[in-house]
């Protein structure tokens, strides 16, 4: 029973800078992103035959309580008026149609007040029995790999043709680093995209020495602190110059696996609202994308 979850907004922002912008409806508006969302989640159903899917969705896409923890989370994100998330201008029109298009398909679009997709998609990881993909573009959910439990990331970055199925053997060979030990190195690393500078002055391969020593940002402060000498005299002085992040990282950084989200039938839809769906694929012209979809949920 194998559960699918969909980093949606990761997805559709691939398919939107994937997919060409002459993809319009009759009005000229472009609706490249909808029709790539759809043709790469049939694809990888087709590919990989999930019994149960969830689109994940962001609550919030700067949850209070990692703002309050760190006010610069995300704040390279946020427009010239200090609030909404800059996305691009014929991105936003078409979120709404995706969203209602998945509705009437009846695909669980389950989101959490206050939390984002990351970490509806950590909580059902935990929940859920496996085997569960994690469909993704963005890296920071390979700490959500557990080879107990066969939980994997089908991970987008190089394309749909070319993904890769991130296991932890995978991350060890990517990063030379114990696979478990995924999120204590990005901690470190830092993740520009999300304004993380992680400890300042450490970068990819000091982050990869301390993971190979340690498995918890509390055991490398302790070491830090500690003058331990697994941590070697440079690394060591830059986690003491930088403490104060040091001891947010790893709330600020984890995905939260106790979000408020329903516990219901994911099962793929047997039948969707039929009048509904055609009506929305010819009124924005989505054509093949919308039929190969509901192939692959096998209608």
């Amino acid at each position: 029973m194998t559960l699918m979850l969909l980093d949606s907004a990761s997805l559709w922002y691939r398919a939107y800078y994937g997919m060409p912008d002459t993809l319009v409806d009759d009005t000229g508006q472009p609706v490249h992103a909808i029709r790539g969302f759809l043709d790469m989640s049939a694809r990888l159903m087709t590919q990989y035959k999930p019994n149960r899917m969830i689109a994940c969705l962001d609550g919030d896409w700067r949850p209070s309580w990692r703002v309050d923890l760190f006010p610069d989370y995300k704040a390279n994100r946020v427009d010239s008026e200090g609030g909404e998330e800059e996305e691009p201008e014929t991105l936003t029109p078409q979120i709404p149609i995706l969203l209602d298009l998945l509705e009437a398909m009846n695909v669980p679009l389950i989101g959490a007040d206050d939390y984002e997709a990351d970490d509806v998609i950590g909580t059902y990881s935990v929940k859920e029995k496996g085997p569960t993909l994690i469909v993704t573009g963005d890296r920071d959910l390979f700490q959500l790999v557990d080879d107990k439990r066969r939980v994997k990331v089908v991970y987008l970055a190089r394309g749909i043709s070319n993904h890769d199925v991130v296991d932890l053997k995978w991350i060890a060979e990517k990063y030379q680093i114990p696979g478990e030990r995924y999120a204590l190195f990005a901690m470190i690393r830092g993740d520009a995209s999300d304004g993380l500078p992680g400890i300042k002055g450490i970068g990819e391969k000091g982050a990869a020495v301390i993971a190979h020593s340690f498995s918890s940002m509390k055991d490398v402060i302790e070491a830090a602190q500690g003058e331990s000498e697994l941590l070697p005299a440079p690394l060591r002085k830059k986690i003491l110059a930088d403490i104060a992040y040091a001891k947010i990282a790893e709330k600020l950084v984890h995905c939260a696996v106790d979000a408020p989200v329903p516990q219901i039938d994911f099962s793929l839809p047997k039948k969707g609202n039929l009048d509904e769906i055609y009506s929305l694929k010819e009124k924005y012209n989505l054509g093949a994308s919308v039929d190969r979809f509901i192939n692959a949920l096998g209608w």
